[in-house]
């Protein structure tokens, strides 16, 4: 996803200084991602050897890390190159998970009574941390390299040999032709329909980045599918509109709540080549050499949230963070904004910006700083688990300390929801369970500390607990939530974030 980033520009000159920047209070409401790339097993699992306990296990240590960091949104890819990590009628078992293409994870880790599975049994412990669960995936890399005699039988590369195109060392799916289209879309559908999840994720991988002296060989399709005197890059940015509309389309159909994002490449253009461009000097960009154009996916209402891959330090002179946020915050129309940000380059890069304890920090800062910004996502989610502890405390202290809620959808549904009616209070040992008469529209129920009258909830401090709905009317609140408090007040979050007025929970100290 972002190994070439540095690649990609002309890294003429490097970052000189910076002025630092203070922390800035945190928000009530705040994306805070992380990615959690599988392709290759760059953070999870390890291996697809692993035991199937394993691999449970270092997922779960994933997201308690970013629990206790207070982070909201794990955005996990379940698609990288034409396969998934789950069960699919379009496509075979990911050799990322279980060691060989096609081949299915042994069902006895899991409780098929109640339909559980891999995906199944992560979303649900995500969602029991109080995170939304965003399922990324790759649309267009239809392979990893060029050993195809490694894939599965079920894979669009031999069911679907015309859908093909080699460039470089892989094989990608021809995004020009509308059956590719719409298989994407109904792979997006089939997600959708089958799983609990919070939103769809697309990556930055559109059409292919340009490698020198290749050519992308889809001119049969261009020639059969363009519209008169329309040249091959408005031909081909024409095709990943169609893909971003049909997507968006297949989502809504299905569950209206579930959001759609986007995470294009930093630089749309640059402002050499267009006015409306950034003042940057990337090798490439998002229009001219992936045909993306999510600046029209945004005036069309096709996106919740967009996420420009930012991953470059602050003064950066070929391609400024500061610049670059300054410019989506300016451009980014009818859409949530969150930063892209690069914590994978923290001592580990040619410019030496990278070096300073203050570089991420600086970042987070600069963005909270910027009322069109409402969150930051990290990659990738071992980057940070990779550090010194004593940089992940400077940032759960100053950035971090308490939990927030997520932003608002960015087309919500404003129509009132039904408040579900509090039936009874029993404790379980330490814990406490709530039982209500139904909680169909709710995503989640937040609970605050509080007197016995209510008080105003705006301060992030507050809150002690967020627990995302399953199926069940019950919610039982953990121990940590209940500690040195008589009251609490509960409030209700919909499936389109919309908060409730809060309620006084009356309890008696243990």
């Amino acid at each position: 996803m972002v190994k070439k980033h540095f690649l990609l520009l002309l890294l003429s000159a490097l970052l000189g200084s910076c002025s630092v920047l203070q922390p800035i209070s945190e928000p009530r409401r705040e994306f805070r991602g992380f990615w959690v790339a599988t392709v290759v097993n760059i953070d999870w699992p390890k291996s697809g050897q692993d035991p199937i306990e394993k691999q449970k296990a270092d997922y779960l240590k994933l997201l308690d890390f970013y629990q206790d960091l207070n982070f909201n949104a794990a955005i996990v890819q379940v698609r990288t190159a034409g396969d998934a990590f789950y069960e699919s009628q379009y496509a075979p078992w990911s050799r990322y998970l279980t060691g060989k293409e096609g081949k299915a994870p042994d069902p006895s880790a899991f409780d098929m009574g109640k339909g559980e599975s891999m995906l199944a049994w992560m979303i649900d412990q995500t969602h029991q941390r109080g995170m939304e669960f965003h399922a990324w995936l790759n649309p267009y890399r239809a392979t990893f390299d060029l050993k195809t005699e490694t894939l599965s039988a079920d894979h669009d590369f031999n069911k679907h040999p015309d859908w093909m195109v080699r460039y470089g060392k892989k094989y990608y799916y021809n995004p020009g032709l509308p059956e590719v289209q719409e298989h994407m879309a109904s792979i997006v559908g089939e997600l959708v329909d089958n799983y609990n999840i919070d939103a769809v994720h697309y990556d930055d991988y559109f059409y292919p980045y340009t490698i020198k002296d290749e050519v992308f060989n889809d001119s049969l399709a261009y020639n059969t599918y363009r519209l008169p005197g329309q040249d091959l890059g408005d031909w081909r940015r024409g095709n990943m509109d169609s893909l971003i509309k049909k997507s968006y389309r297949a989502i809504k159909r299905s569950k209206p709540w579930v959001q759609f994002g986007v995470s294009p490449f930093g630089v749309w253009k640059n402002k050499a080549t267009d006015p409306k461009g950034s003042d940057t000097q990337a090798g490439q960009t998002t229009y001219e050499n992936l045909y993306a154009d999510p600046l029209l996916w945004m005036e069309k209402g096709w996106l919740d949230y967009i996420v420009p891959q930012i991953y470059w330090s602050m003064d950066l002179p070929v391609a400024s963070h500061r610049k670059l946020l300054d410019w989506w915050a300016e451009n980014t129309k009818r859409t949530n904004l969150y930063i892209g940000n690069g914590p994978y380059k923290i001592k580990n890069n040619s410019d030496e910006a990278w070096n300073k304890k203050k570089e991420l920090p600086d970042q987070i800062s600069y963005a909270r700083a910027n009322e069109k910004v409402q969150g930051n996502v990290f990659f990738s989610a071992k980057s940070l688990m990779l550090q010194k502890k004593g940089f992940v405390k400077y940032l759960r202290r100053n950035y971090y300390k308490y939990p927030v809620l997520s932003p608002l959808s960015a087309t919500p549904n404003f129509t009132p929801f039904t408040e579900p009616e509090l039936k009874g209070i029993e404790r379980e040992g330490r814990s406490v369970q709530l039982r209500f008469d139904q909680l169909d529209d709710v995503r989640s129920v937040v609970f605050y500390r509080s007197k016995k009258e209510l008080q105003p909830f705006y301060r992030p401090k507050k809150m002690v607990a967020k627990i995302v709905v399953g199926e069940e009317n019950t919610l039982v609140l953990p121990p940590e939530a209940l500690k040195g408090t008589k009251h609490l007040a509960y409030a209700f979050i919909d499936k389109y974030g919309k908060e409730s007025e809060p309620k006084i929970l009356h309890l008696k100290q243990s």
